[in-house]
């Protein structure tokens, strides 16, 4: 069958997997794939783990696109939440079966793959906003978000009290939202 409506949007393409459709979800697929595949990477530093977090995500896709909710998020940010899920998952169980120590996140890989034009731009925004915190602050963003430590275990990680790796998080994360909506507007 011939690939159809390769430029509708996401939510389209959502709201057509919801009713079963098998093509829409190819196409949501060939158009996520590789940022899926990123993050997982960046998170698990493991591209067999990676490979199967992004056949998750989209068995899970197929599975729930009926509970997707526009009002709470673009796609994207669905997409990339359900991704970060379940490769903080996979890090986890890892991490409690092999018993592996956990490495500094900020020394995450950055070769994250080339995913359109939009994409690279939202990565460039993001990674700019991210050098624009403090070192503090983009460590235990990092550590939460590529590392899955709660902040107790940021804390503990750190030797910083519990109260401070709290207060880093919540500023850095009000800078990061703001230089990221300032950045994405400005074109």
């Amino acid at each position: 069958m011939e690939r159809q409506r390769i430029g509708e949007g996401a939510r389209e393409l959502i709201k057509r997997v919801a009713e079963g459709d098998r093509l829409a979800l190819e196409n949501l697929y060939d158009r996520y794939a590789q940022l899926v595949f990123a993050l997982a990477l960046r998170i698990l530093r493991n591209r067999a783990d990676a490979e199967e977090v992004v056949q998750e995500v989209f068995w899970q896709v197929w599975r729930s696109a009926g509970r997707y909710n526009s009002a709470r998020g673009t796609p994207d940010a669905w997409l990339f939440t359900l991704a970060r899920t379940r490769a903080l998952d996979a890090l986890r169980s890892s991490r409690r079966g092999e018993g592996l120590a956990l490495e500094e996140a900020s020394e995450a890989s950055d070769d994250l793959a080339a995913g359109g034009a939009q994409a690279t731009e939202m990565r460039q925004i993001v990674s700019n906003a991210l050098n624009g915190l403090s070192k503090v602050q983009r460590t235990a963003i990092e550590l939460a978000y590529y590392g899955g430590l709660t902040q107790t275990e940021i804390a503990a990680h750190t030797g910083a009290p519990l109260g401070t790796v709290k207060t880093w998080i919540r500023k850095g994360l009000v800078q990061l939202r703001d230089i990221v909506a300032e950045g994405s507007t400005v074109r």
